[in-house]
């Protein structure tokens, strides 16, 4: 899907094939202009379509091969575009997201705990002359695994 083609859709026909909002990607088009770093030739298509190529990937995960195919554009190309995007957005800090220590000052108090439980690979253990040590047999066949909960409570 070219940009042109977008314009013709409705707003939420939009987000749901983009992932943003048309004011959304009007602003990301504009911290694009100001962050992309210039090329030594012009780029095949226009801004707003190199804008929408990463946007499409994020959202759908398609494979560059699909992309190439869309934009008639090598692997390579679709690759830089995808990754030059990507730097320049996140150059512009307009469209970042709170870190661990913006949350953690705020003053809103979770009343949530989260348990996660798992068993993770590890090497095979080594054999040990105690018989009363703990040993990391899982259960499962051919198989050494650790046993992991972890808990966390923020209080």
């Amino acid at each position: 899907m070219f940009y042109a083609d977008a314009l013709l859709l409705k707003p939420p026909m939009f987000r749901q094939l983009t992932g943003v909002s048309p004011e959304t990607f009007a602003a990301l088009s504009f911290a694009l202009a100001e962050h992309l770093p210039g090329v030594r030739r012009p780029p095949r298509h226009c801004q707003e379509d190199r804008l929408l190529m990463p946007l499409i990937y994020w959202r759908e995960y398609r494979t560059y091969a699909h992309i190439v195919q869309t934009y008639g554009l090598s692997e390579s190309a679709v690759c830089r575009t995808v990754h030059a995007v990507e730097n320049a957005l996140l150059r512009s800090c307009a469209f970042t997201q709170p870190g661990i220590k913006a949350l953690t000052r705020s003053d809103i108090v979770f009343e949530v705990v989260v348990v996660d439980a798992t068993q993770c690979p590890v090497e095979r253990p080594k054999k040990s002359r105690s018989k009363s040590g703990s040993t990391r047999n899982s259960g499962k066949k051919k198989r050494h695994t650790q046993k992991e909960q972890i808990v966390a409570d923020t209080r």
